[in-house]
């Protein structure tokens, strides 16, 4: 269970990726190696599953996100898992998840421009198996965007 100095170390580390242990230490009240021995344990129980850069995508040139929910064939056996496998080995597919409700699967695709991205849909996507019924959304601004959990 996670204590308010826990709590106050993955603010600073959330704030702050970069930061060095001692930085993290300082601004949270601790000294080196209590604060390096909780980073540890966090880490160990899969609290802190990984660290990771956020890149601007359009600095790259991908400028076309599209938001997909789709609606699988449930009458086929292992539809889920046959999707899924295939979808994972699309690289422009960046997020895919599952829901319960009236839509099954959620995927972000990224994409150069439009035209990319109707080649990625014609070739990849709708080659997926078990496909009923699918909705593309077209990201047309981004007002908040974050990994970053409240604690």
């Amino acid at each position: 269970m996670l204590d308010d100095t826990d709590r106050r170390i993955l603010r600073q580390m959330q704030a702050d990726p970069a930061a060095s242990v001692a930085t993290v230490a300082q601004r949270a009240g601790l000294s080196h190696a209590p604060c390096w021995r909780r980073i540890a344990r966090m880490e160990r129980d899969g609290v802190i599953k990984g660290r990771q850069i956020l890149i601007d995508q359009r600095k790259l040139g991908l400028e076309v996100q599209v938001f997909l929910r789709i609606t699988l064939d449930k009458t086929a056996r292992n539809a889920f898992d046959a999707f899924i496998a295939e979808a994972r080995t699309i690289p422009e597919v960046t997020a895919i998840q599952t829901l319960l409700g009236r839509v099954d699967i959620r995927m972000d695709v990224t994409a150069r421009d439009l035209a990319h991205y109707q080649q990625i849909y014609r070739d990849r996507i709708m080659a997926l198996p078990h496909i009923l019924d699918l909705e593309s959304l077209m990201l047309v601004s981004e007002l908040k965007n974050t990994q970053a959990v409240p604690v």
